[in-house]
């Protein structure tokens, strides 16, 4: 009688014991930090707010009923934004790291406190007087504020920062705020660790970090690298593909740098049609290529399409272009620049590659339909999934007001826009076909 009481105590027991180191080494599912940081004569600070539950491997002394004691816990405050902020923030002054660091002030916050709306009051919170030792709160619900400075040797330096805090919790995203001396803010957010962040970039940062990014986003975009090959698998000759990828290109340039500047709908289902619609202009071109594919069509379809693909590129724009500083339009340039080099890179690898194919394995019209196949069974999964995503989202009319009015009218100018784009490519296309017809000489 007395062997399953025993059992029972022990299971319990350990359920007991084992449950606080784990509570106490979890790693938050997300965390989200806000940080100020703004450069001031002789010294930069970072006035930055975290979650004090990210900070594990600490053991929070606590009273009553599990409540943080505050006053045990501010030397242990110091301690942990040391291990786990400080030490895992670089910041450079004109490509130059700064190393040496000084917490100079650190307080233990409730979430209540809304200290971090502004630079002044967040920093004169964080150096200003503790909690009192009454509050009651779990250490999982409070919060921790630092100030970290630098020194420096002038204040209009060139500042970067390469925050690696995505260590505090499984997602973590970063609020960051950067002052300049004249008094201007800008905004960052960003998600995990985002590499060095140019607080005030060159436009030549600007242009090569986006010349980068436009690169990656072709090559590490599976949709838009089977459109590219679909618009090049029956022309492989230079001319032909120069008149493609131009339609292309001048198209998605268009919807890209329009979407960059807002004129797109800021409904929730605009980006899940669109991803819908480049799904469907892959099976499009597809069963093209397998029907037969003549060049005034298709380069007629990668105009159109490239006003589909424009937005598709514009998503994976929007959250980098706040990283360019004032140089938007060298950014949006530069972005461009690299999604052409990422497809000239493509079709350096896939034209010698097919035309191979075709000459060595497979009979040149039989492959193009067993590649078209392939792609466009794949396209098709895509459409139908992401159709079935689109259909989660309600379509509501939107209101006639002036607002309306004004998106409207800048949506014709792009409509227009792309129709002179396309006049203009027509009779490019035309003079280009012209040339290639075979001239009769007159007796």
């Amino acid at each position: 009688m007395r062997r399953p009481a025993v059992l029972l105590a022990v299971a319990l027991g350990a359920l007991h014991f084992g449950a606080r180191p784990l509570d106490a080494h979890d790693i938050p599912a997300r965390v989200t930090v806000m940080a100020f940081v703004k450069p001031e004569p002789g010294r930069l600070r970072i006035v930055l707010r975290a979650p004090l539950g990210a900070m594990r491997d600490v053991t929070w002394p606590e009273k009553g009923l599990g409540y943080l004691d505050l006053v045990k816990a501010a030397p242990l405050a110091r301690d942990a934004a040391q291990l786990w902020i400080a030490d895992y923030i670089q910041v450079f002054e004109n490509g130059q790291p700064l190393a040496v660091v000084r917490i100079a002030a650190t307080r233990i916050s409730l979430p209540s406190e809304r200290t971090f709306t502004a630079y002044d009051a967040a920093l004169a919170a964080t150096t200003g007087a503790p909690l009192p030792a009454s509050v009651e709160i779990p250490h999982a619900q409070a919060l921790i504020d630092v100030v970290l400075e630098y020194p420096i040797t002038s204040e209009n330096s060139a500042f970067s920062i390469r925050p690696q805090l995505a260590r505090l919790g499984v997602q973590t995203t970063t609020v960051l705020r950067y002052i300049t001396p004249s008094g201007a803010e800008r905004a960052y957010q960003y998600r995990g660790d985002p590499g060095i962040v140019r607080l005030d970039p060159r436009w030549y940062h600007a242009g090569w970090q986006f010349v980068k990014l436009g690169i990656t986003h072709i090559l590490g975009g599976i949709d838009h690298l089977l459109f590219v090959l679909c618009l090049v698998i029956p022309f492989r000759k230079l001319k032909p593909l120069v008149v493609i990828v131009t339609a292309f290109t001048v198209a998605h340039s268009i919807t890209l740098v329009s979407a960059a500047m807002g004129v797109v709908p800021d409904a929730l289902w605009f980006p899940p049609l669109i991803e819908m619609l480049i799904a469907a202009s892959i099976l499009y071109m597809a069963l093209e290529n397998i029907v037969g594919a003549n060049l005034h069509r298709r380069w007629l379809i990668a105009f159109g399409f490239g006003l589909v693909h424009g937005f598709g590129f514009s998503f994976a724009l929007r959250e980098s272009l706040q990283f360019a500083g004032p140089h938007l339009a060298v950014s949006l340039l530069t972005f461009n620049v690299g999604v052409e080099i990422g497809q000239v890179l493509v079709l350096a690898v896939a034209i010698p590659l097919l035309s191979w194919a075709f000459t060595r394995v497979v009979a040149e019209r039989m492959g193009i339909i067993i590649l078209s196949a392939f792609v466009a069974h794949t396209a098709w999964h895509w459409m139908m999934e992401r159709g079935r995503g689109l259909s989660w989202y309600d379509f509501t009319m939107p209101t006639m007001d002036m607002g309306f009015a004004a998106s409207a009218m800048r949506a014709a100018i792009v409509l227009l826009i792309a129709a002179a784009a396309a006049w203009l490519m027509s009779e490019g296309v035309k003079r280009f076909a012209e040339s290639r017809e075979p001239k009769t000489e007159s007796r």
